[in-house]
């Protein structure tokens, strides 16, 4: 007796042709964002009316230049408690992320999803000629595997 090979069914397997996909297909284009001119009161305001944990912050020309999330709003908040300051009056561009890393909308979601993993990120934006197209986040992720079981993995299980 030899040993069985599975080396051609997995061949046949891989043949079969499977949609690519992208993370511009995955991603959220209708985004909250805030500028740098914002105050953090109005962030605040606007991620528990909204019920996000943060977003993207842009110039007047859409380019990103931060993010902001409730972390650092909460941070705010704990220090303009301790210092005696009014959390009215601070700006959105002296509690925002400014060293803002992103994803490219044609990366396989599969890549983005080690992505996400290896960075401990809830979330990326997405830049196309400098400018926000997007945002792309774990749930988001996560539908587009929903998507590929149901088209894909269902279709190669035999009942």
């Amino acid at each position: 007796m030899g040993i069985k090979s599975f080396q051609g069914a997995r061949k046949q397997q891989a043949s079969m042709p499977q949609k690519a996909l992208k993370v511009r297909d995955y991603m959220t284009t209708n985004l909250i964002t805030f500028s740098p001119h914002q105050k953090v009161h109005a962030v605040v305001e606007a991620i528990i009316k909204n019920k996000i944990s943060g977003g993207p912050v842009v110039n007047e020309k859409n380019e990103l230049v931060g993010i902001i999330s409730e972390g650092d709003c909460l941070k705010q908040l704990s220090e303009s408690r301790y210092y005696n300051m009014p959390l009215e009056e601070d700006m959105v561009e002296n509690r925002m992320i400014k060293n803002v890393e992103t994803i490219d909308g044609n990366m396989d979601i599969f890549d983005a999803a080690n992505k996400f993993l290896n960075s401990k990120r809830r979330r990326f934006p997405i830049v196309e000629n400098g400018k926000l197209v997007g945002q792309i986040s774990q749930k988001d992720i996560l539908k587009a595997a929903l998507q590929l079981k149901s088209e894909n993995w269902n279709s190669n299980i035999k009942g």
